[in-house]
């Protein structure tokens, strides 16, 4: 079952991409990650009522608590790289660097959760690595990709900061009801990205954020919340090694509704990247 949970956190994470690329196009990246999580937060607690998890949060160790803590610090300095990134690049250019997290993870779990390093494993990695390898499209600069140009930084630090996450939501959420877990995590990222929010006075933009912004920032909002609380089932129950990098075959998603939506297209050499990072991602469901 939490092989499914990886494959729909994937679909809602997908097409959460898309939908916060239109929704910030005219934002404040920051105002617009503080903004979405509000959404997330509030669809993460509903979540946490409705199956009755609220009562389990007395029984939280304090290593669990430090853990889900922490992977929610990380999870908001990726969002906020990731948006500033998504503000600044194209969406075909900036999520397959965000997805290289993927080996980073991979790397991090065989070393720190003592996971098995299986010859399926190893091929796969190596296909999702030359994959993000190609996706990584390197174009001549013009005058506006110069003042643009700290996308490629951005999303770098989205991908580290995404690979930490996983492996502290894995320690975090062991012992936890996943909901919860989410749910905790999320107030975590709620309050670091109001902080930055109110440091850097980019409030005041709220007023100025219209009608079709709103509705895309709330939708990619609940995309999110979905997109987690699967995530975080199946990162519970499953090996982070398989789930991380099932989790990142929202590319796919991403990719077609980027090419459908926002008419940004594939080269030869990305769309051979993406084949290969699909088909390393595959070969980690097969034993050999």
């Amino acid at each position: 079952m939490w092989v499914l949970y990886a494959f729909l956190a994937a679909f809602f994470a997908g097409i959460m991409s898309i939908l916060a690329k239109i929704g910030i196009k005219n934002i404040d990246s920051n105002l617009a990650t503080a903004l979405r999580t509000i959404v997330v937060a509030l669809f993460a607690w509903v979540i946490v009522f409705v199956v009755g998890s609220q009562t389990t949060i007395a029984s939280i160790s304090a290593k669990s608590l430090l853990f889900l803590i922490l992977s929610g610090l990380t999870t908001g300095l990726s969002w906020i790289c990731y948006f500033k990134a998504l503000q600044l690049g194209d969406v075909n250019k900036v999520v397959p660097i965000d997805k290289s997290s993927t080996v980073l993870s991979m790397v991090m779990a065989f070393i720190f959760l003592q996971e098995p390093v299986t010859a399926n494993k190893l091929f796969g990695m190596i296909g999702i690595a030359a994959g993000t390898y190609l996706m990584i499209e390197r174009k001549k600069i013009d005058k506006k990709d110069v003042k643009s140009g700290g996308w490629l930084i951005y999303a770098v630090l989205s991908a580290v900061f995404a690979a930490l996450t996983s492996i502290l939501g894995k320690v975090g959420i062991e012992d936890v009801e996943p909901n919860l877990g989410t749910a905790i995590r999320t107030l975590v990222v709620l309050a670091m990205a109001w902080l930055i929010v109110w440091a850097t006075r980019k409030q005041k933009g709220i007023g100025k954020i219209d009608k079709k912004s709103w509705l895309f920032l709330v939708l990619s909002g609940l995309a999110t919340g979905l997109s987690w609380m699967f995530y975080y089932h199946a990162l519970q129950d499953g090996l982070a090694s398989i789930v991380v990098p099932i989790d990142k075959l929202s590319i796919l998603m991403t990719v077609l509704f980027a090419y459908i939506f926002l008419k940004e297209k594939l080269s030869k050499k990305t769309t051979v990247g993406l084949v290969l990072i699909v088909g390393g991602t595959l070969l980690l469901l097969v034993t050999f």
